[in-house]
C-alpha cells in the first residue's frame, strides 16, 4: 500500500530538542531523587534486616506512606496512557473513578483486617496459611512475577516515548539508558529509600502534569474554552448507560473497571501490601486508604482534564493524522514540546514529571519482586535459611537488579504490542484476574478447598490467556477512534490529506499506529462495523473493562463448585478468613447440621415406634 510521509522541513519541526535549562531541570530531579534514596540506604545501614529493608520495621510514618502510596500506583501510564484515552476515545473511561470507591471500601474493610492481622511479608504466603497447599502458593508467585514483569516494562515503556519526542533520542536507546538509571536506584532498595523518594517524586509528578494543564488552558481561552471544544469534538461523555458487554465504555464498565482495579492493585498488590505492613496499626493502615482514594481522585482528574487540552489544543491539526508523531501516546509530550517550548525549562518538568511516575513504580515493583521471590521460593532453603540478616539483605539487593534488567528486556517488547493504556490493562487483567479471584475466594468463602481453589485458579487463568490472546489475533485488541481533523493543519499537508482519503476508501483495515480517524473513513467505518456487529458477536469483542472482573466470577464459581462436590471445608479448619465471613459461615455450617440432626432423629424415633407396634390381631385369634 502507498505510504505518505511528511516533508523533512515538517519533521524537524515537529521534534523540539531539550535546551540547557531542560535538561538541567530533568538531570536536577533524577539525582535528587536517587540522593534521597542513597541518604536513606546510609542512615538504615546499621538496621541492616530483611524486615527493615521489606518493611521499613513496620514502624513508619503515614504521611510519606500514604504519598509513596499514590505514587507507586500512579505511574506513567497514567500520565502519558490516560490523556491519550480521553484524546482518542472521549471521557467515559473518567467514570472508572465511581467504581474506585466500593472498591476502596472493600480493601479497607475486608482484605487489610484478614492480612495485617497474620503480620505477612509476601501476600503469597497467606494462600499456604489458607489453603495448606505449597503448590497453589507457587503458581500464584510466579503470576505475580510474570505481571510485575510486564508492568515495569509497560511502566518503563511509556516514558521513552515523552523522551524521545522531546530529545529525538531513539525509543530504544532512551529505555536502554533509563533502565539502567532506574536498574542503579532499585538496587540502593528498601522499602524506606522508596517511600521517602516517592515523596518528592509524587509531588513532581502531580505539580508537572497541573503546570502543563493551567499554562496551556490560559493559552486556549479557559476551561470553559477547553470544554466547549471537546464537547463539539463528542469527547464528553460520562453516562453512558448502554448495558451493552460489547461496547468498550460505558457507565457500567468503566465502573466494574475501576472497582475491579482498586481490588487487584491495591488490595491484592505486593508492593501496595508493603507500604500498608510499614504502619504501626491497622486503623492507620485503613485511614491510608481514604487518603489514597482522595488523591487518585486529585490525580486523575488532573490527567484526564490534560487529554481534553491536548485536544482543544489540536482538534483542527491531529498530530498522529498529519504525522508529526508515530504513536498515540506521543500527544502529551508533544504538547509540552510544541505549545510550551518558549518556556524554558517547561519539558524538561514535564519528562521529569513523568519519570517520576517510573522512579516510583519501578521501586516499588522491583522491590515487591526481590521480596516474593526471597520469601516464596529462597527464604526456607537451608542454604539461605542459615545467613544472617546483612548476607540477606544484599541478597534481596540482587534480586532487585534482576528484577530491573527483566523490565528493560519487557520494555523492549512492549515497544511492538500498541497503545500503552490497551496493551496493560488487557494482559495484565488475563493474569491478576485469577489471582484476585483466588484472594478473595480464600477471604469471603470459608467453604472452598485447596482443591476447589486450584481448579478454579487454573481453570480462569486459561480461560482469561485464551481470551486476551484471541482478542489479538482477531484484532480486538485495536478499537477505533473518534473523529479528527487535519483541516486546520499547514497547506503543505494537503498531499497527505488526499493520499490518505484514497488509501482508506481501498484499505478500511488500518492498523493501530497508522488509523486515520477523518470525515470520510469515519463513514466508511460506522457502516463497516455496523454489518460487522449485525452478522456476529463473540467473546473476543466483549470489552476490555470486564475481564478482570470476569475472571475472578470465573474463579469463585468453579472453585465453590469443585469444593461442594469434593468436600466443603468445615469452620473448625478454616485458617485466614475474614472473621465477618467466618462467622457467617459458622451459623450457617450450624443451621444445616441442626436440621440434618433433626432429620436423624425423627427418623430413629419413627423407628423405635415400628419396632413396638403390636402383633396382628388376627393372630392372636387363630386357636392353637
Amino acid at each position: 500500500m502507498e505510504t505518505t510521509e511528511m516533508p523533512e522541513t515538517e519533521k524537524e519541526q515537529a521534534i523540539v530538542r531539550f535546551s540547557s535549562m531542560d535538561y538541567t531541570v530533568f538531570i536536577l530531579m533524577l539525582v535528587v531523587s536517587v540522593a534521597i534514596g542513597v541518604i536513606s540506604a546510609i542512615r538504615s545501614r546499621d538496621k541492616a534486616t530483611t524486615q527493615e529493608y521489606l518493611l521499613g520495621g513496620r514502624a513508619m510514618s503515614p504521611v510519606p506512606v500514604a504519598l509513596s502510596l499514590l505514587g507507586g500506583w500512579i505511574s506513567a501510564i497514567s500520565i502519558l496512557g490516560k490523556p491519550t484515552e480521553i484524546y482518542f476515545f472521549g471521557t467515559q473511561l473518567a467514570m472508572a473513578l465511581l467504581g474506585c470507591v466500593p472498591g476502596c471500601i472493600f480493601v479497607g474493610l475486608v482484605i487489610l483486617p484478614t492480612f495485617y492481622q497474620l503480620k505477612l511479608v509476601s501476600i503469597n504466603e497467606y494462600i499456604q496459611i489458607r489453603f495448606g497447599s505449597r503448590l497453589l502458593r507457587t503458581l500464584t508467585t510466579l503470576c505475580l512475577l510474570l505481571t510485575n514483569v510486564i508492568y515495569m516494562g509497560v511502566v518503563l515503556y511509556a516514558p521513552t516515548l515523552a523522551l524521545s519526542t522531546v530529545t529525538g533520542i531513539s525509543i530504544w536507546a532512551s529505555t536502554l539508558t533509563m533502565g539502567i538509571i532506574c536498574t542503579f536506584y532499585i538496587t540502593i532498595g528498601g522499602v524506606r529509600a522508596v517511600v521517602y523518594t516517592d515523596v518528592l517524586q509524587t509531588l513532581i509528578m502531580f505539580g508537572g502534569v497541573l503546570a502543563v494543564v493551567i499554562i496551556c488552558c490560559v493559552d486556549l481561552g479557559g476551561v470553559d474554552n477547553v470544554w466547549d471544544i471537546a464537547l463539539q469534538g463528542g469527547r464528553i461523555k460520562f453516562f453512558d448507560l448502554n448495558t451493552s458487554l460489547y461496547e468498550r465504555h460505558t457507565l457500567l464498565s468503566t465502573m466494574v473497571y475501576g472497582c475491579y482495579l482498586i481490588v487487584s492493585d491495591v488490595g491484592f498488590n505486593q508492593s501496595s501490601y508493603q507500604r500498608f505492613a510499614s504502619l504501626k496499626t491497622l486503623q492507620t493502615a485503613q485511614r491510608l486508604v481514604l487518603f489514597f482514594l482522595i488523591g487518585l481522585f486529585l490525580l486523575w482528574i488532573v490527567f484526564d482534564f490534560s487529554g481534553l487540552v491536548a485536544f482543544a489544543t489540536y482538534s483542527k491539526c491531529d498530530p498522529l493524522t498529519s504525522g508529526r508523531i508515530s504513536k498515540p501516546d506521543q500527544i502529551i509530550p508533544f504538547l509540552v514540546s510544541d505549545k510550551l517550548s518558549h518556556l524554558s525549562g517547561m519539558s524538561g518538568v514535564f519528562v521529569a514529571a513523568v519519570y517520576g511516575g517510573v522512579l516510583s513504580t519501578l521501586s516499588s515493583c522491583g522491590n515487591s519482586c526481590a521480596c516474593v521471590i526471597w520469601e516464596d521460593f529462597l527464604k526456607d532453603r537451608p542454604y539461605y535459611h542459615r545467613l544472617s540478616d546483612a548476607k540477606a539483605t544484599n541478597i534481596i539487593k540482587l534480586l532487585s537488579v534482576g528484577s530491573g534488567l527483566a523490565a528493560i528486556i519487557m520494555s523492549l517488547m512492549v515497544e511492538k504490542l500498541g497503545s500503552i493504556h490497551h496493551v496493560a490493562s488487557s494482559i495484565l487483567s488475563a493474569i491478576s484476574g485469577p489471582l484476585s479471584g483466588l484472594f478473595i475466594s480464600g477471604i469471603c468463602m470459608p467453604w472452598v478447598s485447596a482443591q476447589g481453589a486450584i481448579v478454579g485458579f487454573l481453570t480462569s487463568l486459561v480461560f482469561s490467556v485464551w481470551v486476551v490472546i484471541g482478542k489479538f489475533l482477531r484484532g480486538g485488541g485495536s478499537p477505533a477512534r473518534l473523529p479528527l481533523s487535519i483541516e486546520g493543519c499547514s497547506g503543505n499537508l494537503t498531499h497527505f490529506f488526499n493520499t490518505t482519503v484514497n488509501n482508506s476508501l481501498t484499505n478500511i483495515l488500518l492498523t493501530d499506529v497508522h488509523l486515520v480517524n477523518i470525515s470520510v473513513t469515519d463513514t466508511l467505518l460506522v457502516n463497516t462495523t455496523a454489518v460487522q456487529e449485525m452478522s456476529s458477536k463473540t467473546i473476543y469483542e466483549i470489552s476490555y473493562c470486564y475481564t478482570g472482573a470476569f475472571c475472578v466470577v470465573v474463579t469463585l464459581v468453579i472453585s465453590s463448585l469443585v469444593s461442594l462436590c469434593t468436600g466443603v471445608v468445615p469452620p473448625h479448619e478454616t485458617d485466614g478468613v475474614n472473621p465477618a465471613f467466618a462467622r457467617v459461615y459458622q451459623r450457617m455450617w450450624n443451621f444445616f447440621s441442626d436440621r440434618s440432626t433433626s432429620k436423624q432423629e425423627t427418623v430413629t424415633e419413627e423407628e423405635a415406634v415400628n419396632m413396638l407396634v403390636l402383633p396382628n390381631p388376627m393372630n392372636l385369634n387363630t386357636p392353637s
